[in-house]
Order: C-alpha cells, then structure tokens, then sequence
C-alpha cells in the first residue's frame, strides 16, 4: 500500500522566505553568534521578539543549522592540514565519503568532479598520524588512489560568506 504525505499537517502552503531583516540578524550572528537578542534588536531598530521570532524561523527553515564555537585548532596541536584527493572504484563513492566523514580529524569531506572523486580535508598534530591516516585510507578495498597536499599556510579559513558585502550589491 503506498504511503502519502498527509500534506494538511502543512499550515503555511506558501514556502517561508527572507527578507533583508533576516540578512541583517544573519550579518550580526556571523559576527558573535552570543549577540543577546536585545543588542542585535537595538542595532536593527526592531523589537527584541521580532529578532527572537526571526532567528527560530531562520532555525526551522534550516538557514541556522546550529551556534557553535569557531575553534582554531592549531592552539591545540593540530598544526598540519592535509587536503586529499581520493579516487575510488565506482559504486563504492557514497560507502568511501560516509567512512571518511566518520574520521575525528577530518573536518570536510567533498564529493567532487574532475580528477578525484572525492575531497577531504583533515588536521593532525603530527606527520606520523597523518602518515598512519593516509595509509589506512590508501589501503581500503575501493580506494584506487590518493593525493595528498599539506597547507604551508592560511590565507583565509572561515566557514561564512560577507553577506553584508552581498547584501549591499544586491540592492
């Protein structure tokens, strides 16, 4: 018996969208994501439950996945930073990135296009985990071959984009 999605639990037919005051919240959080709803309120010019029911919106639409610390590693001991490029037997791809996204030390793990099939980054304290790393994962059954870069030094390293800067050309 097929199975339907009871589409009457959907209130709201018409998809939430954003709006420039929830780009502004947005800009603030990416500045300190602790900002109290008061302060972020008051910098807006808007009501501290209008802030409040934003950000929950911007929550349930998925746009905030989660507030989290931005931890920068090498302040404890993860000084090296390896960017690897792997190429797998094809059918094995989605079973080789769930593996690699499991790993502690990798931090990002791209499915790809071009001469490998996948991307990961990871950081280590030392060349000998790193060396221990890429040895395991060179010797797993549908891994053809890797390719592994060392990062000699950051030039930029965040996880947001200026979207006060996108926000501007858009107007």
């Amino acid at each position: 018996m097929a199975k339907f999605k009871n589409v009457a639990t959907n209130l709201n037919p018409m998809p939430e969208k954003l709006d420039s005051l929830d780009i502004k919240i947005l800009i603030e959080l990416q500045e300190d994501a602790r900002k109290s709803l008061r302060e972020i309120a008051e910098k807006l010019g808007v009501a501290e439950g209008t802030v409040y029911n934003r950000i929950n919106k911007l929550k349930r639409m998925g746009v905030i996945e989660k507030f989290i610390p931005v931890v920068d590693y090498s302040k404890l001991g993860f000084d090296l930073t390896a960017i690897i490029g792997i190429s797998a037997e094809g059918g094995h791809l989605i079973e080789l990135e769930e593996l690699l996204a499991k790993e502690p030390n990798v931090t990002a793990v791209y499915d790809v296009t071009g001469e490998f099939d996948v991307i990961a980054v990871a950081r280590f304290r030392s060349r000998g985990e790193l060396n221990d790393f890429i040895k395991r994962i060179a010797s797993l059954e549908h891994v053809k071959r890797t390719y592994t870069m060392l990062v000699l030094n950051v030039v930029k390293e965040t996880h947001t984009i200026d979207l006060s800067k996108l926000e501007k050309s858009s107007q």
